[in-house]
């Protein structure tokens, strides 16, 4: 028998009763079968939200929504979103004017969430570490090789920087604020999410390679999503920011550096690589979300996920240390979802 070919042998009367029985068990099969396929998604893309996103999606399919999520990497977000081989992306780093163009199904840039890029490192006996402007981009330019040249009281040991191996969202935001800050470090290196560095850098995959590596290096510098530097128990550099003042990440400091942030008409920042206030690393991170899906039910999925996190969702961001978006900003964002998402 073909798969979905429907039999009916009758033996008795009440024929229209068992007509009527089958067609409506067979119309509820696939009916559950449509409603399953329709509530899967999946996404691929920054490793910078991945701790938020884990927490999203939990709460997701307690109400019914699976939503599967690779942490690869900004870099690979926007590849798998161009391929369509996935039905949303995340990115910290808005994909150029070349990649849009290849995104033939439209794009929605849907913001979800800022937070702070830590400086961490590992220096036995030393706490409290602050960074000047001035020698934060000279460490990662590779101008300055050792500790006490930043500090003679600091050890005399070799400086060993921890940079991404991937191309990343979380590297442009470093990127970028060093660029903005180190006239030196934007000559030699400059913003970008994979970018050349100096020779001798040591690099790890992802947020979480960085991590381990810095923890397991004497001497180690690097950068990580915030809410990685607090999980792995990782000592966090002071960051001077615009006004002169050292200034550790947290919540509330780049929450303060977040409230000076302006975003466009299509939800992109507009003067984040040096905040006035606050500390000064810091990002937003985005949902790459289609205008067009191959079938009503995929489209109505992605437009309760993005509901969701743009108002409920909203409310787990501080509790993993990360921002949230301005209210006004969220709300039109989801009205721009719920007005442009539609089935071919």
């Amino acid at each position: 028998m073909l798969r979905g070919e429907l039999t009916v042998v009758f033996f008795t009367k009440g024929l229209h009763r068992v007509i009527s029985a089958s067609v409506a068990a067979v119309a509820v099969t696939v009916g559950s079968v449509g409603q399953a396929v329709a509530q899967t998604l999946n996404g691929a893309g920054a490793s910078f939200p991945a701790p938020l996103y884990q927490r999203y999606f939990a709460e997701l399919k307690k109400q019914g929504l699976t939503v599967n999520y690779n942490s690869i990497g900004s870099g690979g977000g926007i590849k798998q979103f161009i391929a369509d081989s996935v039905d949303f992306g995340g990115t910290d780093d808005p994909p150029e004017q070349a990649e849009r163009q290849q995104m033939k199904n439209g794009l929605i840039m849907v913001p979800t969430a800022g937070g702070a890029v830590s400086v961490v490192y590992n220096l036995p006996g030393v706490s409290n570490l602050k960074l000047s402007r001035e020698a934060l981009g000279k460490i990662f330019a590779g101008e300055i090789k050792t500790w006490n040249q930043i500090d003679s009281k600091l050890p005399n040991k070799p400086i060993r920087p921890v940079v991404r191996a991937d191309k990343s969202g979380t590297t442009f935001i470093f990127t970028r604020h060093l660029s903005a800050i180190s006239p030196s470090f934007k000559g030699k290196v400059g913003a970008e999410s994979a970018p050349k560095w100096p020779q001798g850098f040591l690099s790890g995959p992802k947020n979480d390679g960085v991590a381990a590596l810095v923890k397991k290096t004497d001497g180690a510098i690097g950068y990580v999503q915030d809410t990685y530097a607090r999980q792995n128990k990782m000592q966090t550099a002071f960051i001077q920011n615009k006004a002169g003042q050292f200034v550790e990440p947290s919540l509330q400091s780049a929450n303060e550096a977040m409230s000076t942030i302006q975003f466009d008409n299509n939800f992109m920042t507009t003067n984040i690589q040096d905040p006035a206030k606050g500390y000064p690393i810091i990002g937003v991170t985005w949902l790459m979300i289609k205008e067009r899906y191959s079938n009503p039910q995929t489209a109505a999925a992605v437009k309760k996920m993005v509901n969701w996190i743009l108002t409920n969702g909203q409310a787990i961001n501080g509790q993993l240390e990360y921002t949230r978006i301005p209210q006004s900003v969220a709300q039109k964002a989801n009205q721009t979802v719920n007005t442009k998402v539609a089935a071919k």
